[in-house]
């Protein structure tokens, strides 16, 4: 008997420690679930963003605001103020007490003030309101493409609703199959000419291109002086260009003398998606040196001097052409095709 109560009491703390594992098991906090993230935009352009974040059983929220920045936020509520413009992925990871995460994102597009590395918004269009682009920003050249631009484009240019419109948040360019005044196709070439140009500083153009075989959409600009020194002498930036029978392929293109047309001087970058989503152009110019990016990843870089004549005002144009020295052949069974526009915006 004495042997069986020494082993009974030795027993009884073995039980009790199972006993307590088992209860704390038990007890275990449950994971978060049901992540939800609103994001509040400022519209004044101070790039102040209100996140909310809420999710059942969660007592932390982690917060990656896309930028390099990160911060825990227990209640999940936070007003974050973005130095500079730009789209950013906000990334939240929600915790429980126990540890268990769920994890959500979620895109901003944000203007601020302070501008990309501290310059200033000086000029843009967000395009957030239908019907056709605002004339105080935007006018058109019109006419035939063959004739009047020295491409040999197939469109003809007009001003019409169905070739540009602004809805639902974007401009749409949109080239058309149809005869119309001689021509095959219908587009639209808007520019900021006697409305707005610039000398230096940073211009980005949000934008989704077509995917048709002979469409050759382009984000661009020209010097002021195109109408007295003629072209090429006035420089030509072409930030963006594509064609339909190169998807995807961005070029960025200096012309001037010595370097116009076909010799214009230039390189080439690939990317994804571009027709099927809102990729950023943008170009960084100073007295120094002139670049093109894309979505932020610069590819090609010329330096600028007093010799070339990037070192005036410019204006920016975008257009949709149809074949052409560039644009190639065109497919017989395209439609219509539309470059989507999300804005621009132009800081100093």
């Amino acid at each position: 008997m004495k042997y069986l109560k020494i082993i009974l009491i030795l027993l009884m703390p073995m039980a009790f420690s199972n006993c307590s594992k088992s209860s704390s098991n038990g007890n275990m906090s449950p994971a978060p679930t049901d992540l939800t993230i609103s994001a509040a935009i400022s519209t004044d352009n101070s790039g102040n963003v209100a996140f909310t974040a809420t999710a059942t059983n969660a007592v932390s929220y982690d917060y990656d605001f896309g930028n390099g920045t990160f911060q825990t936020v227990p209640s999940g509520i936070i007003t974050y103020k973005y130095p500079s413009s730009g789209t950013y992925t906000v990334n939240v990871i929600a915790k429980s007490s126990g540890g268990q995460t769920i994890a959500k994102s979620v895109q901003v597009t944000v203007v601020s003030n302070g501008g990309p590395a501290g310059m200033t918004l000086v000029w843009s269009d967000e395009f957030n309101t239908d019907g056709a682009p605002d004339p105080s920003k935007w006018g058109y050249d019109t006419g035939t493409g063959g004739g009047g631009w020295g491409n040999n484009e197939l469109e003809y240019y007009t001003s019409r609703s169905n070739n540009v419109n602004v809805s639902n948040g974007t401009l749409k360019i949109t080239a058309v199959k149809e005869n119309y005044n001689g021509s095959a196709y219908t587009s639209a070439r808007m520019l900021s000419n006697g409305k707005f140009s610039f000398k230096y500083g940073r211009i980005e153009i949000s934008a989704k291109l077509p995917a048709g075989l002979g469409t050759w959409p382009a984000i661009w600009m020209l010097g002021n002086n195109f109408s007295t020194a003629g072209w090429p002498n006035c420089g030509e930036i072409d930030i963006m260009e594509q064609r339909g029978s190169e998807l995807n392929k961005i070029f960025g293109t200096l012309h001037y003398p010595g370097h116009s047309g076909a010799n214009g001087r230039g390189s080439t970058t690939i990317i994804q998606n571009s027709s099927t989503q809102f990729h950023l152009y943008t170009l960084d110019w100073s007295a120094a040196s002139i670049n093109f990016s894309v979505d932020g990843n610069v590819f090609f870089t010329v330096p600028n001097d007093n010799t070339l004549p990037f070192n005036q005002n410019f204006f920016v144009i975008l257009n949709l052409a149809m074949g052409g020295s560039f644009g190639g052949s065109v497919d017989p069974n395209f439609t219509s095709g539309t470059m989507e526009v999300d804005y621009v915006r132009v800081y100093q």
